[in-house]
């Protein structure tokens, strides 16, 4: 999917908090020094662990550091930032893959995440992308257990001018999902999103649920869902980390959406959380416009971050 002509703006004006705190910590590291000595990666260090890259990946990152400098012997500091660079834009494209190939014109996705994460906000955004990419497109309120996500999930449908399947509130979640992926394939949709119940405090009866969505939508389409999206709010830094790992133990997450990241100076948790989960990220969220939800690219973000453009 290609970007919007915008993205590129929309790109650095997202991540302009998490660029300013990231240069400042740079910097301040830096500072002084002519060559990189130990002092200066352990510092370099502590720039990563509070720009919330996570202490897996940091760990990982210091590693090759390490063995490059003592490979090298006489880094100066002018290299530091391409070394980074290097190693971030590895880490990242070792996550990345491409969509599960439907053998059905139809494309099912899966959304999940906790509520107050933008996954409903979300879902309505890839469906504006969607259309304007020319796709028919159809939405699934499936998160029955609060009536606001259905209300608020019926909004986006009018807002975007897209179908909606919802049936009585209370509903079974995963007889809505079939009930959507039987009129989509009848009506010819190319995607169909279905939202999903975000709730945590019993991760037994999440498992349950979204295994059972999957098993009645595969009776319609076998190699169904072709994806499911984990929608986490960049903005909690280290807490988005630990509610991806309890979505990935409850389903196959097979890709990221990163919301929030024009209003947080955190991230530096795109990098370690699709690097620690080993799941790509497909799309980032950097402002609340139709068009700010922007397919995630590791380099032209790094670029951003990094400022070499």
């Amino acid at each position: 999917m290609g970007f919007f002509n915008t993205s590129s703006k929309q790109l650095q004006s997202g991540i302009s908090a998490t660029k300013r705190a990231w240069t400042q910590r740079l910097k301040k590291a830096v500072l002084g020094r002519s060559s990189v000595d130990a002092d200066l990666l352990e510092e370099l260090e502590e720039v990563l662990l509070m720009s919330d890259v996570g202490v897996a990946t940091t760990q990982k990152i210091m590693d090759r550091l390490q063995k490059q400098v003592a490979k090298e012997k006489y880094l100066h500091v002018s290299e530091l930032d391409k070394l980074l660079y290097n190693e971030m834009v590895a880490l990242l494209s070792a996550t990345e893959s491409s969509q599960n190939a439907s053998t059905d014109k139809l494309q099912v996705v899966l959304v999940v995440g906790v509520n107050g994460a933008g996954k409903t906000t979300s879902i309505g955004k890839l469906a504006h992308r969607f259309k304007s990419e020319g796709k028919n497109v159809m939405l699934a309120a499936a998160d029955t257990f609060r009536a606001g996500a259905v209300a608020q999930l019926r909004l986006w449908s009018e807002r975007v001018d897209v179908p909606l399947v919802e049936l009585n509130a209370g509903s079974d979640p995963a007889s809505v999902a079939y009930t959507a992926v039987e009129r989509a394939k009848k009506e010819q949709v190319d995607v169909l999103l279905i939202d999903t119940a975000g709730r945590l405090h019993n991760n037994t009866n999440l498992m349950q649920e979204l295994a059972k969505i999957q098993r009645v939508v595969q009776k319609v389409i076998p190699d169904a869902p072709h994806e499911v999206l984990l929608v986490l709010d960049g903005g909690t830094g280290q807490n988005a980390f630990m509610q991806a790992k309890l979505f990935a133990q409850a389903t196959a997450v097979s890709g990221l959406v990163l919301t929030k990241l024009d209003g947080t100076a955190k991230g530096g948790v795109v990098i370690g959380i699709s690097d620690e989960l080993q799941v790509p990220i497909r799309y980032i969220g950097v402002g609340e416009g139709l068009e700010d939800l922007l397919p995630f690219d590791a380099k032209e973000f790094l670029d951003s971050l990094f400022n070499n453009n």
